[in-house]
């Protein structure tokens, strides 16, 4: 009987220890937010997988700013929160997991909600890798040649549907048959067994003023193209150089197809050229997918977009100019321009249905020379 009661005292013992064994360290190494002492944020920071942009009032002493930072719980960054930094060039910060397993490298970057970028060429690339592949990321300058704005494609959602892809074999890459130098390409492309699995059987070329957000492309692929970049002007054309080649044949989604498309007899594809001129608010920073052209979207002031007519092949190279114009009972408010309060997104797709994943395979659009007129 004795044996019994040490036996039963030893099982009891372990179950309690059990209990109240520690939780595992946190191997998350994230910054949720930021923030800075003073009324100085032109509006809320804009946090990426691996950067940071502040965006911060005109007269904003930028060589002496000590950002603060929340991070996922138990992480540690350096240098430390609240450290005074220069950030007239980009500053680094290390973010480290709780269990000291994981760190992530940060960039972040401080800027006036100045815009000083009117004219794209498409000259300039980097190169981003993902899945061992590399593909294409434009870039402008500056008139001192710094690198200024850097434009957002898809292109990092395409490389998780295969391996070892070259730039060219991306849905937005660079050509050397530009209307002057190198220019701008864009192709739909099938996106193989790993898209139709996730019901995203073809992938429509694109470039944006934005961010593309790499942690829902799967999730939600609407959500994920984010656009807008802030500006301080007031938006009256977007024109430039187009060629266009629809692909010879047109699908949609069709989920009880074997490759998830269904070809369309006798559709043509077409593609979009547009820009939107908008009022950023706390629950709405950004543009997305589902509400970038929508026309009850009350943070929408203004719309360039080419006609329909317009969507057709062009063997040379054709011209577009596009007006903005205001939606009804939109004014653009002078102070709030001062301020940098508004924002601008341009947009360039070679499947107009693409972000429903409709389109045609090969579907290819050039863009070249492109200008962005003010006032």
């Amino acid at each position: 009987m004795k044996k019994c009661k040490w036996a039963l005292c030893v099982a009891l013992g372990i179950i309690a220890m059990s209990c109240i064994r520690e939780e595992p360290l946190n191997a998350e190494a994230d910054i949720e937010s930021v923030t800075l002492s003073g009324d100085v944020l032109n509006r809320a920071p804009i946090i990426e997988n691996d950067k940071v942009m502040l965006v911060v009032k005109f007269g904003t002493n930028v060589t002496e700013l000590a950002p603060e930072f929340k991070l996922t719980p138990g992480a540690t960054i350096q240098p430390p929160s609240g450290t005074v930094r220069d950030f007239s060039s980009p500053q680094k910060y290390v973010v480290t997991s709780q269990d000291g397993e994981w760190s992530k490298l940060y960039t972040v970057t401080v800027t006036y909600a100045d815009f000083n970028n009117y004219r794209y060429d498409f000259e300039h690339v980097k190169i981003g890798t993902v899945n061992r592949s590399n593909y294409d990321i434009f870039y402008e300058l500056d008139p001192a040649g710094k690198e200024t704005l850097v434009w957002a494609s898809g292109n990092p959602g395409f490389a998780m549907t295969g391996y070892d892809r070259k730039p060219n074999e991306f849905p937005t890459y660079q050509v050397d048959n530009g209307k002057t130098g190198k220019a701008l390409a864009l192709t739909t492309r099938r996106t193989g067994g790993f898209g139709s699995l996730m019901n995203k059987p073809i992938a429509a070329g694109n470039l944006f003023l934005g961010t593309f957000d790499f942690s829902s492309a799967l999730t939600n692929a609407l959500k994920a193209t984010k656009f807008g970049t802030p500006f301080n002007r007031i938006p009256v054309y977007l024109k430039g150089y187009y060629k266009y080649t629809p692909g010879p044949v047109f699908y949609v989604l069709d989920k009880d197809a074997p490759d998830k498309m269904r070809p369309v007899e006798g559709k043509v594809d077409k593609f979009n050229i547009y820009a939107v001129f908008f009022e950023p608010t706390a629950d709405m920073l950004y543009l997305d997918g589902e509400n970038v052209l929508s026309e009850d979207n009350p943070n929408i002031i203004a719309v360039a977009e080419i006609a329909d007519a317009d969507r057709v092949k062009k063997t040379e190279w054709t011209e577009f100019n596009l007006p903005f114009v205001l939606r009804p009972g939109k004014e653009i408010d002078a102070d709030k321009l001062a301020d940098g309060r508004y924002s601008i997104t341009i947009v360039f797709a070679s499947s107009i249905d693409g972000d429903l994943f409709e389109g045609a395979p090969e579907s290819t659009l050039l863009i070249d020379e492109v200008e962005l007129g003010c006032q």
